[in-house]
């Protein structure tokens, strides 16, 4: 007979059933019912979040054990329209982050007297395909620490936003990081701690951290695959066989758990259509069996599962290349990847790599020439991919050092212009005409007498010589929101690039204003070197 906590735990003694009989005896567990349908049925429950691709790794609180509360509209009762609760005592999750604020440059009271649900909303619309620099503050943004809105109640919803967020923009390890930092691992903060264990080769311990906290109840094909993966298989199989005989896996859940334990079930039989949605935890269970996913047409963060050194190198490459593209993994491990082996074939990101190699070489020998001869077609190749920013981050130091001249001189002084290095790049440089002029004056921040050579030049002079942010952005800074306020002006100059440059006016107007000078001067030199208009 078996007991309730055997269920509960997920955890059978081995050796139930003996070898190759793994898969048999349903029938017998029926004994075992009235027990196991106390558990938390997963077809039952609702998601935990509006992210449709999150795995259904932990069952929510049963509903039923809420006790019924009395209609208190037919009461005769007066109901307040809204409460706002605050959190006396005990730090809020919302105020977790990772940057402080001498180091992010942002006041702890970024949210000042914003609405939770204004900056929820937001964050959720900000784009992924923004300029590297605002993709970086906006990662900074996500990342403060700061004091939460006046209205937060200490539920950590804002949290949560942020956290989601990441997921979204694929930044993986820093949403992993911010959950740490928030303390209290809730079951929505799991849930999402799981996905990037499975999508970073760490579920062997986000399985442990299930196995070791009762209050987390795991639904089936997560028990099934801790289980598994613990080693312990008779356990695993046990409990698909319950699952079976109950009829709390779908017929989907049912074929892929059954090849996962037993992948002979595979043999001569053709692959399973692809799940709707993919999930980590089935993406992982479809890999184990030999019919791994493409990870190109899923969303962004499950590039992380291409990093590993078990994919193959053109899917590392290519994963790297998305993730790098939206700034969340350092260019130092796009390096590393680019220069793992000699490319074996050509055409497309072949060729791309093939002209990163040889130039790194030539810079790496300190030959003017070579580097010279390579520098055209590697920074080409790099703005076929967009990913012109992070090879400026890993070689504009050392080409200023290079004596280089003509085309390609003017070309190491752009690429300068898209780093770290941008203003000490500026100070040494005479400029070569018109463009170079207005180049030089965005790095040193200044564009007194200097004329702007096109229309988006145009839009950008004034946030340097007079910057007047807009009455609705001030409005934000008066008020006490200034993280409302950085939002909307980077949203204004991404959407600016798309047709009314009145956005870019706008939104560097509002940056140089509350003191961003740094992020607005980088943001306008991007906006003059990379060709994202249109």
């Amino acid at each position: 007979m078996c007991s309730s906590g055997d269920f509960r735990n997920g955890i059978f003694p081995n050796g139930i059933f003996p070898n190759g009989a793994l898969r048999k005896g349903a029938l017998r567990l029926l004994t075992c019912s009235a027990v196991f349908v106390a558990l938390p049925v997963m077809a039952q429950q609702a998601p935990l979040s509006a992210i449709d691709w999150l795995s259904e790794s932990i069952a929510t609180p049963g509903a039923i054990l809420r006790p019924v509360e009395p209609d208190i509209a037919k009461s005769g009762l007066a109901v307040p329209d809204e409460v706002v609760t605050s959190v006396l005592d005990g730090p809020s999750p919302d105020a977790a982050g990772l940057i402080a604020p001498s180091v992010s440059g942002l006041p702890r009271d970024l949210w000042g007297l914003g609405k939770t649900a204004e900056i929820v909303a937001l964050l959720a619309s900000e784009r992924a395909d923004a300029l590297p620099a605002l993709q970086q503050q906006f990662l900074t943004v996500l990342l403060a620490e700061a004091t939460p809105p006046v209205d937060s109640g200490g539920k950590g919803v804002l949290l949560l936003a942020r956290v989601d967020k990441l997921l979204k923009i694929g930044a993986l390890e820093q949403a992993g990081a911010l959950i740490e930092a928030a303390g209290a691992m809730k079951p929505d903060l799991f849930r999402r701690a799981f996905d990037i264990a499975l999508l970073t080769g760490n579920e062997d311990a986000a399985c442990a951290h299930l196995r070791q906290t009762p209050d987390l109840a795991p639904t089936y094909p997560a028990r099934i695959f801790c289980l598994a993966r613990s080693g312990d298989w008779n356990a695993a199989a046990l409990t698909l066989q319950m699952a079976q005989a109950l009829g709390y896996v779908s017929p989907a859940e049912d074929q892929l758990l059954s090849r996962f334990l037993d992948p002979a079930l595979a043999d001569d039989a053709p692959p399973l259509p692809p799940p709707d949605p993919v999930t980590p935890l089935t993406w992982r269970m479809l890999e184990a069996i030999g019919e791994g996913l493409p990870t190109g047409p899923l969303p962004l963060a499950f590039s992380h599962a291409e990093l590993r050194d078990t994919a193959g190198w053109k899917a590392r490459i290519e994963a790297s290349e998305r993730l790098a593209r939206v700034g969340v993994i350092a260019p130092n491990q796009l390096l590393g990847i680019y220069t793992a082996r000699l490319p074996a074939a050509s055409g497309g990101v072949w060729d791309r790599v093939e002209a990163f190699q040889r130039f790194d070489t030539a810079l790496s020998a300190g030959d003017p020439g070579a580097v010279a001869r390579a520098l055209p077609d590697a920074f080409a190749r790099m703005a076929e991919a967009e990913l012109e920013v992070p090879f400026a981050d890993l070689f504009a130091a050392r080409l200023m050092r290079l004596p280089l001249t003509g085309d390609v001189g003017a070309l190491a002084f752009r690429i300068a212009l898209l780093s770290p290095q941008y203003e000490s790049a500026a100070r040494n440089r005479l400029p070569q005409d018109g463009m170079e002029a207005f180049l030089i004056g965005l790095a040193k921040g200044n564009l007194q007498g200097v004329s702007p050579p096109d229309s988006l030049a145009r839009a950008i002079a004034p946030a340097f010589v007079r910057p007047a942010p807009p009455p609705d952005l001030t409005e934000l800074v008066t008020q006490n929101r200034l993280g409302e306020a950085i939002l909307t002006a980077i949203d204004r100059i991404s959407r600016g690039l798309e047709g009314d440059i009145r956005g870019v006016t706008e939104g560097l107007s509002l940056l140089r204003e509350i003191g961003l000078d740094d992020l607005t001067r980088r943001t306008a030199l991007e906006l003059m070197l990379l060709e994202r208009r249109g």
